[in-house]
């Protein structure tokens, strides 16, 4: 199996169904979505390694409430690059600033969208900063959150 690639019809009700539990409670144990969808443990543990060997499901996830640790302030940075060849050098610089938890490479207004996380205003200047030293950098626009008023997974 673990050679073999799945597709979107390889995936059934029953795999939806595993997903779509995990997605909403990640700690559920395989016995108690086993008896939720009907079915055996090991029919559940079968079918998640199968997702698993196809990269479906690629780990698990631990959630944090940053704000309890201290850090208040999560902000979206639009990055303007010089041109768009200078991508792969300010990527790997980028990835070395541990306060960027998210990176996209985009189509419209910006080439990188970054989202990031810093204990305070001064902390985000001082982060900001150190973007914008990145050769092929032109110039950041800065959204700070103020809420995070939706955060789910797709809806299988």
């Amino acid at each position: 199996m673990s050679n073999e690639i799945l597709n979107k019809a390889d995936i059934d009700i029953l795999d939806k169904g595993i997903l779509q539990i995990l997605l909403t409670h990640g700690n559920t144990p395989y016995t108690d979505i086993a008896k939720e969808l009907g079915v055996s443990g090991g029919t559940i543990h079968v079918r998640m390694k199968k997702m698993e060997e196809a990269g479906i499901v690629t780990g698990s996830k631990l959630t944090v409430d940053y704000s309890k640790l201290g850090f208040d302030v999560c902000a979206y940075i639009g990055v303007y690059l010089e041109k768009g060849s200078v991508y792969p050098n300010a990527k790997k610089e980028l990835e070395k600033i541990d306060e960027i938890v998210e990176m996209h490479y985009t189509t419209g207004s910006y080439n990188i969208l970054v989202k990031l996380i810093c204990r305070d205003t001064n902390h985000l200047r001082n982060t900001l900063d150190r973007i914008q030293e990145i050769p092929g950098i032109q110039r950041t626009e800065t959204f700070i959150s103020l809420e995070n008023s939706i955060l789910r997974e797709v809806k299988l």
